[in-house]
């Protein structure tokens, strides 16, 4: 099978996570897609982010009702730190005859150079698959000087322009303001049930 790999913190997950996934999955021609929950993000070790049962909670809402979207604990159930390369070679002991396509932001391919053992990450994934944001540029020219070859692997990704983030979100909340349709019904019950993001 050909395996989509969508990694994030997803506090909370929301609807620009689920149109990414969905756009993924079609223009990439995957048959799955595992959302892959990673409790203590390298990069983000000095930002608060909410407890883990919980946001597995809100991932599992978010893609319930969808048979090709699954949640994946391969970064749950190891101890930290969480890089991304390791992540890879766990699914491919666990699944070795499928293809892994890895699905970032254009953020983060120009920071790829700077991501724990890049060139093993690289080497680990089928394809990478890159979603295109409004006023992100990349350099794939420069790239290819530190990582020969990579153009062959990248994929890009067009999907709506959805200016929605986890922290614009958490700040609504934090300060009273709507937020209900940046993310789906049952999650945004979810938030006020346990009263996530208040300060």
């Amino acid at each position: 099978m050909k395996i989509g790999v969508f990694g994030g913190t997803f506090d909370p997950p929301h609807i620009g996570h689920l149109i990414l996934a969905e756009e993924a999955m079609a223009q990439l021609a995957l048959e799955r897609v595992l959302w892959v929950l990673t409790p203590l993000p390298p990069h983000k070790r000095n930002i608060k982010i909410s407890p883990v049962q919980q946001r597995m909670s809100m991932v599992l809402l978010a893609i319930a009702g969808n048979a090709k979207f699954s949640l994946s604990r391969v970064d749950m159930d190891r101890p930290a730190p969480h890089f991304a390369a390791d992540t890879m070679a766990l699914l491919l002991e666990k699944l070795p005859k499928d293809e892994m396509v890895y699905i970032m932001g254009a953020d983060s391919l120009n920071d790829l150079a700077a991501w724990h053992e890049p060139a093993r990450f690289i080497t680990l994934c089928h394809e990478i698959g890159v979603m295109k944001r409004h006023g992100e540029n990349y350099d794939v020219e420069s790239l290819e000087t530190v990582f020969p070859s990579i153009s062959r692997k990248l994929f890009f990704i067009d999907t709506p322009l959805i200016g929605i983030s986890g922290s614009d979100i958490r700040n609504r909340v934090a300060n009273d303001k709507n937020f209900r349709y940046f993310v789906p019904e049952k999650i945004y019950r979810f938030i006020l049930d346990h009263k996530l993001y208040k300060v």
